[in-house]
């Protein structure tokens, strides 16, 4: 350590202000602690607020907008061509941004949280190093880190900003609609994506390697947005990938392998959207007792505690599904156990969303999961084109589906396509983890005409008395 260089004391140390790290920090403080959050950002959000999940879902909400008022055509109300101002829609997402940024840090100097704007890095189990901050040292008896995830690399492509081979975070500028885009991937943040340049006017091609898209969700759930895709991008190509990309003034030129039959060459823009990986290197863990696996995440116990007994972990650096609402509850364990509450991370069904059009949503196991595991299940699906909800907002291609132990009744796993899935998919969270029978919904009253009302009725095929379907079995 240098003289003169300031240290500074912490009994909760958060490293990251994200989703992860913020939920920490606040919990924290509720229950008495003493919290100081560094971040190399000037406020917390971390990439959810500021590069991912709040700037594409504002938006997609635009996106939602152009394509209701085209499809309103056809039922009688014609609104025109949209007019598209990129300033506008620009300044519209960062107002949205710096709202929810500037009601993080007043939560956090109600609460008493310290912030500190610099880069940590672990010079041991106890003691961080902050760079480009007036602090030069923090010593803190107990540590949480939550540095998330970054967007990964595609291999031999060095991204520039404000080029034109770009991540997501690139592709959330909006520096213009190119007239042609190629997105490499198809997880959620590529289809995502696609879905906002495709109804701002750019022709969207989507390449991916393996066979199919959203790897890891539901076949059933994907079908509908898979024809869905086909009127709103230019093309999708499985088993393609490039295989080199030559980016110059006007656009990119792209080499493919694989199946390569119609794919063009080139392109105005690139989107690579390929995955995540873990923000843990150059911030010191090797210093510590903290272990890292061959993917790069730090390894933790149901107590978000690493192999260091001072340090926590929570978010994406420490794996698991990349969602920002796992981040919070991982955020919650480690400060109540560090509290002293008997806290862990003790979760069935972990929700995910697709914002696309139609939205995806599913939450517990999944047919191919139970299929994976030689698990019986019962299969039901109730097509909206039965719900009078769904025919009435022309949204009739959803489906709502549930997994049921076909000995105990119980309900296993729970999946939503369709408009306003991101909110219909908590009542399957909700049974799931409460280990609710298949008669627990089917008997409570939906509200009819809704879309909630489908989840009812996909529980009343379980049990043999749905309304608007014929009964596959004599009534119980």
């Amino acid at each position: 350590m240098v003289m003169g260089e300031f240290t500074q004391e912490a009994q909760v140390l958060v490293i990251g202000s994200g989703p992860g790290g913020y939920a920490a920090a606040f919990r924290a403080a509720d229950l008495g602690l003493e919290v100081t959050m560094v971040d190399a950002a000037p406020g917390p959000g971390g990439e959810c607020l500021y590069r991912g999940c709040i700037p594409s879902k504002t938006l997609l909400s635009l996106a939602e907008l152009i394509h209701d008022a085209d499809r309103a055509d056809s039922r009688g109300l014609t609104f025109g061509k949209p007019k598209i101002d990129l300033n506008r829609l620009r300044a519209w997402k960062d107002e949205v941004i710096e709202k929810l940024a500037a009601g993080l840090v007043t939560l956090s100097k109600k609460r008493g949280v310290q912030l500190i704007q610099g880069r940590a890095e672990f010079e041991s189990s106890e003691m961080v190093r902050l760079h480009d901050s007036e602090i030069s040292h923090i010593r803190f008896r107990q540590a949480i880190l939550a540095t998330g995830s970054a967007s990964a690399p595609w291999p031999g492509v060095t991204m520039q900003k404000g080029g034109r081979i770009m991540d997501s975070t690139g592709a959330l500028e909006l520096a213009d609609v190119p007239e042609s885009l190629l997105i490499v991937g198809g997880g959620y943040i590529a289809l995502e994506m696609g879905m906002v340049y495709a109804s701002l006017g750019s022709r969207v091609t989507v390449t991916v390697r393996s066979d199919r898209l959203l790897r890891g969700s539901d076949a059933d759930l994907v079908a509908p947005l898979i024809g869905r895709l086909k009127d709103v991008f230019e093309a999708v190509h499985f088993h393609t990938v490039p295989s080199a990309m030559e980016e110059d003034e006007k656009g990119v030129e792209v080499s493919w392998e694989g199946v390569t039959k119609d794919v063009p060459t080139r392109f105005d823009r690139v989107l690579v959207a390929v995955g995540r990986r873990p923000n843990t290197e150059a911030i010191g863990l090797e210093k510590t007792k903290v272990k890292v696996n061959q993917q790069g995440y730090v390894e933790v116990d149901a107590r978000q505690r690493t192999a260091d007994s001072r340090i926590f972990a929570v978010g994406d650096v420490a794996g698991g599904p990349l969602l920002a609402h796992k981040a919070f509850r991982e955020g919650k364990v480690a400060a109540e156990v560090i509290a002293g509450r008997p806290s862990a991370f003790d979760v069935r069904a972990m929700p995910a969303v697709v914002y696309t059009d139609p939205q995806i949503a599913w939450a517990g196991l999944t047919e191919d999961e139970a299929k994976a595991q030689g698990r019986p299940v019962r299969v039901e699906r109730y097509p909206w084109k039965f719900s009078s909800r769904a025919t009435t907002m022309g949204a009739s291609e959803g489906l709502t589906k549930m997994l049921v132990d076909p000995e105990t009744n119980r309900v296993l796993g729970f999946g939503v396509v369709g408009r306003h899935a991101e909110g219909l998919i908590s009542e399957g969270v909700l049974a799931v983890e409460m280990g609710a029978l298949a008669e627990d919904i089917g008997l409570s009253i939906h509200p009819h005409p809704t879309l909630a009302e489908t989840v009812g009725e996909v529980a009343e095929i379980f049990l043999g008395s749905a309304t608007h379907l014929l009964p596959k079995q004599p009534p119980k």
